[in-house]
Formats: C-alpha cells, structure tokens, sequence
C-alpha cells in the first residue's frame, strides 16, 4: 500500500480505517496458517531427503548423494559384537574397606513357604551389589555477626573483625572454584553457569556475579600463573604449539608451552610472531 492511499483511507473516517485493519488482520492469520504448513511439508520433505540405507528401509541402491556408506560385513566373517566365549567386564566393586556405608539385607521366607527367624544359620558369603551415588548437596549459608561491645574503662566501642580464613565477599572458595570451573575449564555459557548452579547446588546467581567472581579468580592466578610462565622461559628443553581457538564466538589463537613438569597456556589474538614472544620472552 501507497503512503497516498493510506491517506485516503484515514480521511475516509474511523471506520473505514478499522475495516481495513480488520482485513489486513484476516490476510495475516491467513498467511500465517499457510505458512505454518508449508513449513510442515518442508520438514517432511527434508525427513524424506535424510532417509537412506543406515536409518530406514530404503536399499542402499536408492541412498541420495552424500549418504553415508552402509556397513560393509566384516572380512573375518565374524559376527559384529562380543564374540561366543568372551568374558564380558563390568564394574569392578570396590574393597569392603573403601565402601562409605554397608546394609545388609536378608531373605525374609524360604521358597518351601518357611519364615527365616533371627537365628538361622547363615551359608556361604553374601552376595555384593554396590551403588555408588552423589550426596545430597546443598549450599551451607553460615552468618558471621560481628558484635560490638563497651569498654568499660575508656567508653569507646569497638567491633569485632571478621577472621583471617572468613572470606570478605559473599561466596567461599569452594564455591567460586566450581563457579570457574564451569565457566571457564568446561567453557559453559554465563546463562547455563548461573543454572547449572542452581539447580546442582540450590545456589542464587547471576550472570555478573559470574563476571565478578571470573574477575576475582583470575586476579588470585595471576602470581601462579607467573611463576609457572618463569619455570617454563627457564627450562632447558620445551614443546611449544598453537591452534585454533574461540572465545565469545570470535577466532583466537591458543597459545601452548609445555616441559617435562609443567605446562603453560595464553589465549592470543592471532599466529603471529610476537605472541610467541609475550609468551616465551624476548630470549625465545
């Protein structure tokens, strides 16, 4: 539509301005349904496209182009799969001294219909079956009040401080340690960080708490992290790599020097010369 005929139609009067909006209404909900079902075709059609020899019935003379190639038998002539005579290997159950919590359970009646009493006699050793299961967790939220009191001989009051191992902010190490590992070793997002966090440990967060923390934990590795970068300049003998890296959905380049002992890692711009340099010194 024209700017020219819309203005017709608005110097026409309201209602003639509401009847046309009640059409363009119904042209939407139209267009709408239309284009909900084709998109159901194309999604059929697309099903249809990825059938082949390996997900249907399709024989592999009718496979499209691009499909991946059925499985060929082996030559061997052997069966796919553990072979007749092999012992299968399952979870090896732990030694009685490493197990956390032993219950025991006994048979309640025989199959000739006799209850067992207390006192029977037990044969043979019991059998094992262990579960291993995560506790319950739950952060532990502890409140320090730090109380104020009166001296009596000069009248001032003074407060008491927080101790050296009481952390200064909100969250403890434990809690900010885990926070970096998703977010950073495991390169989970912001949002799922502050969910996973939620729903793992009951924790409250959110996303620039995660910032704040990120911030907190690579200011206390910056002393490690030097140290660790002076053991590896020094060394004798070295391996150094780089290769490709994403970071917030951009391209970088990750930056590797490693010894025998320890290993060093810097997330870089690019490839270029003077990467390896910041990383390795000016010696390099």
């Amino acid at each position: 539509m024209e700017r020219t005929e819309a203005e017709v139609i608005y110097d026409q009067g309201r209602e003639a301005v509401v009847a046309v909006l009640l059409r363009m209404d119904e042209q939407i909900q139209q267009l709408s349904k239309q284009v909900a079902k084709q998109g159901e075709q194309i999604a059929e059609l697309q099903r249809r496209l990825n059938r082949n020899s390996r997900n249907s019935s399709v024989p592999p003379s009718q496979d499209p182009p691009g499909a991946p190639e059925p499985k060929r038998p082996d030559p061997s002539g052997r069966a796919q799969g553990a072979q007749q005579g092999h012992r299968g290997k399952g979870r090896k159950l732990l030694p009685a001294e490493a197990v956390d919590r032993v219950i025991d359970h006994w048979p309640g009646r025989c199959g000739c219909g006799r209850p067992f009493a207390e006192g029977d006699e037990e044969t043979g050793e019991p059998a094992r079956h262990q579960v291993t299961e995560l506790p319950e967790i739950a952060v532990c939220v502890t409140e320090h009040r730090l109380h104020r009191r009166l001296c009596p001989d000069c009248g001032e009051a003074a407060r008491a401080e927080l101790p050296a191992d009481v952390p200064a902010g909100a969250f403890g190490p434990r809690m900010e340690a885990a926070v970096a590992t998703l977010a950073v070793r495991n390169r989970v997002s912001r949002r799922d960080t502050v969910e996973l966090m939620d729903e793992l440990f009951g924790a409250a967060l959110a996303s620039g708490t995660v910032d704040a923390i990120l911030a907190r934990t690579g200011e206390a590795l910056e002393e490690p992290y030097e140290a660790l970068l002076e053991r590896v300049r020094s060394a004798p003998a070295l391996n150094v790599d780089e290769t490709g890296w994403r970071l917030r959905g951009q391209k970088r380049t990750l930056w590797g020097a490693v010894t025998s002992r320890t290993a060093v890692f810097r997330i870089a711009p690019d490839r270029h010369e003077r990467e390896a340099i910041a990383l390795l010194g000016e010696d390099f």
